[in-house]
Formats: structure tokens, C-alpha cells, sequence
């Protein structure tokens, strides 16, 4: 989607704390505060976005939103109304709020600093046409835990596990409402058992090779609130080729 053009005559310049970067997301000129040793955002959340489906004049949830990458790219990329970042930690609330401002999307985006696990005091029910997630991918106690709060949250479900962010999302959700997430390939089963407990039944199903004769890595999957029985398995994305970037991992960053 165009960036609306009260977004850019409205872009704030905003100063950069100690221990930040100001970097280019290469999608459409949006750039993101990030911290300079924290957690730095990675390809999986441009993958959401181009997986996920969002009807024109929707409003979206982005559960963990971090420093904002999520709804800076939904909110210039889709036709979404309104894009809600929802994250705990008070530093990159701060940073997604700011982000916001210096892409002049403020009109378009609100970064609610708070728990996921207390949402119904932060957002109201069934308010949303759509959520995202790209939560933590490991529980507490599996693999290295990252050094520094940021990372480690990041990282590991310290703030909530994955039903947590499922019902937060059902929470959220009208019926027929969508849920998109990724998540690890290992942890498919989990994920679409704890969608279905939920009430998000899941009806699209991609998952995400490294290189397409390589196992898969991750897996995108939207459910849909209330939804029949039946999944859709879309054909494998493989992220590189050779040494580079796929042609499709390109064709997102070309359609800017």
C-alpha cells in the first residue's frame, strides 16, 4: 500500500538515546530504532507480513511487537486501518513508539506498552480483524539462553508461552477473525493443537526452508476464529538460493 501522504508530510525527526542505531528496513523507506547490542530484528517478521492476509480498512494486533517492525511494515504495506503493537517491555515500547513517529505513521499505529497475558485490560474484546505473532520460539530451560533481558525475551518465552499468545489472540478475534503466526517447524504439532483448543482452527499452513532441499526451519500458519475444519498446505518458501536471497525473498522486498 502507498504510504498515505498525511504519513509523510507528518514524519517526526526523533533523536536516538544511548546504545541505539537508526536502520533501514530496505521496504518501502521505513526505517527502525533499534539497540545496538540488544535484539536487532531478523527476516522472520517481514515473512509474517507477506504471509499474512489483511482486508482493506482491518485493524490488527501485533502480540510481542518488540521494536516495532511488524506494524511500521503493515501499516505501509497493507491496507489495514489501524495497526496496535502490543509489548511488555518498557525500553522497546519505547523505541516501536518512536519508530512510529519517525515514519510519520502515528496516525495509523499505536504501540501499547503492557502484558499479553493481561490483555483485557490493555485492548478490547473482539476488537481486531486480525493478529500477528512472532513470539518467542523457545520455552524457558531449551537451548542457550541470550545474554541481556531484551534478547533473552526475545528468544524465550519469559513473558508468556505460546498458549498465552494464542488466547490472547482469540481474545481479540470476532468470528472469522485471523490469526497469523511463525514459529518453529519442530514445534508444528504443538502450535496447531493449541490453535484448535483455542478456537483458531487452522486453515493455511506454509512452511520455510533455508533452502528448499533442506528440512524446514519455521512455518507460517493462519488460523481462523470459529472457523470449519480443513488446512491448505501452500507450496514450500525456500529463503536463499545459492549464496542469495531467493527470487520470492526478493520479490518481497521489490513490491515496496
Amino acid at each position: 500500500m502507498p504510504v498515505e501522504q498525511d504519513d509523510q508530510l507528518h514524519a517526526e525527526p526523533v533523536p536516538l538515546r544511548d546504545g541505539e542505531t537508526l536502520d533501514d528496513l530496505h521496504l518501502g523507506g521505513l526505517r527502525i530504532i533499534q539497540p545496538r547490542r540488544g535484539y536487532r530484528f531478523s527476516l522472520d517478521p517481514i515473512l509474517l507480513c507477506a504471509f499474512a492476509r489483511i482486508g482493506r480498512g482491518a485493524t490488527v494486533c501485533d502480540l510481542g511487537t518488540g521494536s516495532g517492525v511488524i506494524p511500521l511494515i503493515l501499516a505501509r504495506r497493507s491496507p489495514a486501518r489501524h495497526v496496535y503493537g502490543l509489548e511488555i517491555q518498557a525500553a522497546a515500547a519505547d523505541r516501536a513508539q518512536r519508530s512510529v513517529q519517525l515514519n510519520g505513521l502515528a496516525g495509523r499505529v499505536t504501540i501499547v506498552a503492557g502484558d499479553l497475558r493481561r490483555v483485557r485490560s490493555l485492548l478490547a474484546a473482539e476488537s481486531c480483524q486480525v493478529v500477528v505473532a512472532n513470539p518467542p520460539y523457545r520455552s524457558p530451560g531449551s537451548g542457550r539462553q541470550a545474554a541481556g533481558d531484551e534478547r533473552a525475551a526475545a528468544r524465550h518465552e519469559l513473558h508468556g508461552g505460546l498458549d498465552d499468545f494464542l488466547t490472547a489472540a482469540a481474545y481479540l478475534l470476532g468470528s472469522g477473525g485471523r490469526c497469523t503466526i511463525i514459529h518453529l517447524a519442530e514445534r508444528l504439532a504443538e502450535l496447531l493443537a493449541a490453535m484448535q483448543r483455542l478456537g483458531l482452527e487452522p486453515k493455511r499452513l506454509r512452511c520455510v526452508h533455508s533452502r528448499l532441499h533442506e528440512p524446514a526451519r519455521l512455518v507460517l500458519v493462519e488460523g481462523r476464529r470459529g472457523g470449519a475444519p480443513g488446512i491448505r498446505v501452500e507450496p514450500p518458501l525456500g529463503i536463499y538460493q545459492g549464496a542469495d536471497y531467493s527470487p520470492e525473498v526478493l520479490a518481497i522486498y521489490a513490491s515496496s
